[in-house]
């Protein structure tokens, strides 16, 4: 299975983005997170729903970022802001699966406290997504993924030249948004995450 997490981004998307979407589903990430921050909420949930679609007839999650979908269509998994973990106080009962995204080491042990599952630590490599931020880097990884005991996934920068390095820390894999959005074939681009080699 892989341990790539594709993260989407409509805007960066070089086709369709269902058509897209459908290419990588069929080419087996771990997950995909839904991201798509500018859609207003009823527009959100009507791509997520056909997302979630698609990426089930592929036994892919779906994973809604920061929008809780209506009770008979909620997917029982949801991305959050350690803000939004904090203000559930602790009703995290009817997810399933929860991941956050933190920045730093104190952030990522309070979430798991607070019942995160995952967390995904960033930007560990300079970006054009985080343009002009100085990246946190391989260090801050390592002790991300020392302060917890659940799954990290790194996030920033993250290519098949460095995924390796990234696993090397600690991380039980990487999210990968710009890479899948423009690359021309999907599923030869994550089979290079496998080998830790781009063609």
């Amino acid at each position: 299975m892989s341990d790539i997490i594709c993260v989407t981004s409509r805007k960066l998307c070089c086709e369709d983005f269902f058509t897209r979407l459908e290419k990588i589903a069929a080419a087996k990430p771990k997950a995909v997170i839904l991201r798509e921050h500018d859609l207003k909420r009823d527009e959100y949930i009507r791509t997520a729903l056909k997302a979630a679609d698609i990426c089930s007839s592929y036994g892919v999650p779906l994973i809604p970022h920061s929008v809780f979908l209506p009770e008979e269509n909620a997917p029982g998994y949801i991305h959050l802001k350690m803000e939004a973990l904090r203000s559930m106080n602790g009703n995290t009962g009817k997810f399933s699966r929860i991941g956050v995204s933190c920045h730093s080491p104190e952030e990522a042990a309070e979430a798991e406290a607070l019942g995160a599952s995952y967390i995904i630590a960033g930007h560990i490599f300079a970006t054009d997504c985080k343009r002009g931020l100085p990246p946190r880097g391989l260090d801050y990884l390592k002790a991300v993924c020392n302060a917890v005991s659940i799954p990290v996934y790194g996030i920033g920068g993250i290519s098949p030249d460095n995924v390796q390095s990234v696993r090397e820390q600690g991380a039980a894999g990487a999210c990968v948004m710009s890479g899948l959005m423009k690359c021309e074939d999907p599923a030869a681009y994550l089979r290079s995450f496998e080998r830790g080699t781009e063609k």
